[in-house]
């Protein structure tokens, strides 16, 4: 969570001083949703890679797989709390 944080503050920290504090705020929001939105998508990506590997390693990457959905899980729980 706080690296997510840190990201988001770096690219407010990057906008113009001459920006009225709504309208950071604003930002704000919209640079956190498409910080996770890219975090998700790369998180379902890495689910797809581990179902569509070989059938001997089928069991492994399942259990990959679901380790990774209920990261997910937590992250998308975490996030909504912030808010």
């Amino acid at each position: 969570m706080d690296k997510l944080k840190t990201i988001v503050d770096k690219a407010v920290g990057e906008l113009d001083d001459t920006l009225s504090t709504d309208q950071i705020t604003n930002i704000r929001i919209v640079i956190e949703a498409a910080v996770i939105r890219s975090l998700l998508e790369g998180q379902h990506r890495a689910v797809d890679a581990c179902v569509n590997c070989e059938e001997a390693e089928q069991d492994i990457a399942h259990k990959i797989a679901t380790a990774i959905r209920k990261e997910n899980d937590a992250l998308i729980v975490n996030l909504s709390s912030l808010r």
